[in-house]
């Protein structure tokens, strides 16, 4: 092998190492049987939700996966793989995988990485049943907003009923 060819698959093998690092979340998956068309559907659902769909050859994945201290992933790169790294949202690509595994059984997903730690199938299907942040940001607003609701509406209802005793006092002196 030529030394270009070497310093190229080693460029590649950093390119790979500096998206996993940099990314909040990565999902494996075998994406065997799929046909092109398929293919360019889960892409295209990937780049709507901003997610990054990936192929590379497992030698490299390896030697990547291996200078990111993730050496453990290895055991998952058989056969043909993909991968899709989630920058913004660690729910993300796991949510778009494991959707588009329950309606097309042909996509297999194997492993993913959370914040630097490798998880199992089953860890990308709980991932992927968290809501978006934006959902869970939406729920802890509702929360805080609920007693602040609660205490205006006591407030109201006192000077309501101040106004009543006023009103009746103003009523029986009337009277």
């Amino acid at each position: 092998m030529s030394k270009a060819v070497v310093e190229q698959k080693k460029q590649v093998v950093q390119q790979i190492k500096d998206k996993i690092e940099k990314a909040q979340s990565v999902v494996l998956v075998d994406y065997r049987g799929l046909n092109v068309e398929e293919v360019t559907d889960l892409r295209k659902k990937y780049t709507e939700a901003g997610v990054e769909y990936k192929v590379y050859k497992n030698t490299l994945m390896r030697f990547a996966f291996k200078e990111a201290g993730l050496e453990e992933f290895n055991k998952n790169l058989t056969g043909p793989n993909a991968i899709a790294l989630s920058y913004e949202d660690a729910v993300s690509a796991a949510k778009i995988t494991n959707q588009y595994a329950k309606e097309n059984e042909k996509l297999e997903i194997k492993a993913g990485i959370v914040d630097g730690n490798v998880i199992d199938i089953e860890g990308i299907k709980a991932l992927a049943n968290i809501p978006s942040r934006e959902v869970l940001i939406a729920q802890v607003l509702g929360g805080l907003n609920s007693p602040i609701t609660g205490f205006v509406n006591v407030l109201q209802g006192n000077i309501r009923n101040l106004v009543y005793v006023l009103n009746a006092i103003s009523e029986q002196k009337e009277a």
